[in-house]
């Protein structure tokens, strides 16, 4: 069978969890023995199979998601030949509704996320925003299949797109590499980032982003013991806005404490999971996530996890077991906004804290967390369930 994998992000171009997602997914559907291409922005790479499409100087000046579009046509008429085109996230989603109406051929789709579930995305994109949701709704609406990333995610593509036939609507999850994302004793990564292995600290891996909830759980951090430690292995900021709002939170917290270590650049993998495998506690303040691969990552590096109850969190984290899980409250607009914020804050730092007070649940948390990413999301199994879905459209 050929598949054309069609993807805004693919190695080493990769920012998020859709690109670590199609990373792994390609990797193992090829173990599986698809012909795959896979198709991505960016710059030329050498791996075969894999064809690049510059984005950087597609339509000069025009809005970044009228760019997108460009590059999806290129991308679209270059899919002659397979059988079935499967995209990922809205960059691609144009992509694969206009190779298939091109080409007379199926057209998957994997929901990592939703434009209607994202309305801080105007401040970045504009009138893009409008574009960027307009091509997600047409071809969800229109494919052959969608793929949900958790039954959460699904939840919400039947919320958002309610012309869709529920059955079209398949539940496959993300999944983790536990060979890679594994304990790392080794300490030198935390020297050279100035890390004390003296004192207990919580980390953050993530963009600065909204929907992230970074500034809720800078909020929180001042009420911790003043010995705990904070990193935050964060950066590429979605807006000017929220990297200044983010600014003056740490230069706040900064003032307070010490032990507060702001990693803005992107680390490579291994040194992430050296900071994970140390820490007392992972702390996901999401207030919108379709399942956080993140917490898989660290649950893998057997590190207790403290995370948002919200979207298909519940159901990667389990309550109780492998972390806790933060109630949240929110405004029925799209955005995950807490309704009540302060209360959301009291209760993520409450929940911080008391892990951090009882180091041996939190170290039996995070044993039980890497079992668990062991057993339930390896990516082989999950490249059969994505096959079944694709032999179900042929």
């Amino acid at each position: 069978m050929r598949a054309d994998l069609l993807t805004r992000e693919y190695p080493p171009e990769v920012y998020g969890g859709a690109g670590v997602h199609v990373e792994y997914l390609s990797a193992a559907l090829r173990r599986a023995g698809t012909d795959l291409r896979v198709r991505c922005f960016g710059a030329p790479r050498d791996e075969e199979g894999v064809t690049a499409y510059d984005d950087s100087s597609v339509l000069p000046g025009a809005n970044a998601a009228l760019r997108t579009m460009a590059v999806d046509l290129a991308i679209a008429g270059d899919c002659a030949g397979t059988q079935l085109v499967h995209s990922h996230t809205w960059y691609a989603n144009f992509a694969g509704h206009v190779a298939s109406l091109l080409h007379g051929i199926p057209h998957v789709a994997t929901t990592h996320s939703l434009e209607p579930d994202r309305p801080w995305k105007a401040e970045q994109l504009g009138g893009g925003y409008a574009l960027s949701s307009w091509c997600e709704k047409t071809a969800l609406e229109s494919a052959a299949a969608i793929i949900s990333v958790s039954a959460g995610m699904r939840e919400d593509v039947l919320r958002a797109y309610p012309a869709l036939d529920p059955d079209r609507v398949q539940v496959v999850y993300n999944g983790i590499d536990t060979e890679l994302y594994a304990p790392d004793p080794g300490t030198d990564v935390l020297e050279r980032l100035g890390i004390s292995r003296e004192r207990p600290y919580i980390v953050f891996v993530g963009r600065i982003t909204r929907q992230k909830g970074l500034p809720y759980l800078l909020r929180a951090a001042e009420r911790l013991d003043r010995d705990v430690q904070v990193v935050l292995l964060a950066g590429a900021p979605d807006t000017k806005e929220i990297a200044a709002e983010v600014e003056t939170l740490v230069g706040e917290l900064k003032r307070e404490r010490s032990g507060v270590v702001w990693v803005q650049e992107m680390l490579p993998r291994p040194q992430v999971i050296q900071v994970l495998t140390h820490a007392t506690v992972f702390v996901c303040p999401s207030i919108y996530e379709p399942m956080g691969i993140v917490n898989l990552e660290a649950m893998a590096c057997e590190t207790a996890v403290v995370a948002t109850a919200t979207g298909g969190i519940p159901e990667v984290v389990a309550d109780g077991e492998c972390g806790l899980l933060v109630p949240i409250a929110q405004v029925a607009d799209g955005s995950g906004t807490p309704i009540d914020p302060a209360q959301f804050v009291s209760d993520l730092a409450g929940t911080i804290q008391g892990l951090l007070d009882d180091p041996a649940r939190a170290e039996a948390m995070g044993k039980a967390g890497r079992e668990r990413a062991v057993q339930h999301f390896s990516w082989d199994s999950i490249a059969q369930r994505t096959l079944e879905v694709y032999r179900s459209v042929l």
